[in-house]
């Protein structure tokens, strides 16, 4: 059998049974894809090739000590894997740079314009982006993984039901009501989002 042709939760469970060609599977299976996004981001093969091995080195080390739920799909828990350290990357460089659907640097409100903010803009702008991060986690529980499906993991409504076993329309409703609560904690706490 190849490896595209069994599913990730099988190949992990293989891995876990002492199959260590499953991991291979897995990799080869996923590899073109989160290598080509690290590559994108750094632009920087050598780099690239480091961040991709320190991704799979975290992936083993976690499903080695049954720290991995299967939750969400494997692709993206990789994918988020490798944004981390990217992101840990730019940060010991001191050179963040702008990186849509982040997962933990998401803004809803994606308003700034693609010139140079200004010092103040930026303080402004973290300063909106940490204050919408805070108000997510206020959200029902179903809204809110709804929420980051969506914009942390770039994940399509249709995939967001079959993750969460509802219909589309229900994990659509789910987004609507956490945007429409997400203005009214904004409205209450009388917070002004702008550029």
């Amino acid at each position: 059998m190849k490896g595209s042709s069994i599913s990730d939760k099988e190949l992990i469970r293989k891995y876990l049974d002492g199959n260590e060609n499953a991991l291979e599977q897995l990799i080869e299976k996923h590899e073109n894809r989160i290598f080509a996004y690290i590559l994108m981001v750094v632009k920087d093969k050598d780099l690239a090739e480091d961040i991709f091995q320190d991704t799979f080195i975290k992936v083993v080390n976690t499903l080695r000590s049954g720290n991995y739920k299967e939750e969400g799909k494997f692709l993206q828990w990789v994918m988020r894997i490798a944004h981390n350290l990217i992101i840990d990357h730019f940060r010991k460089e001191k050179r963040i740079p702008v990186m849509e659907n982040s997962f933990e640097d998401f803004d809803i409100f994606d308003t700034l314009s693609p010139e140079d903010p200004s010092i103040e803009d930026k303080m402004v702008s973290e300063q909106i982006r940490r204050d919408v991060r805070k108000l997510i986690e206020y959200l029902p529980q179903e809204q809110k993984q709804v929420l980051k499906m969506r914009h942390y993991a770039d994940m399509s409504f249709k995939e967001i039901a079959e993750q969460t076993d509802v219909s589309i329309n229900t994990a659509l409703g789910r987004m609507r009501y956490a945007l429409i609560n997400l203005r009214k904690f904004i409205s209450e706490k009388n917070m002004v989002m702008t550029k």
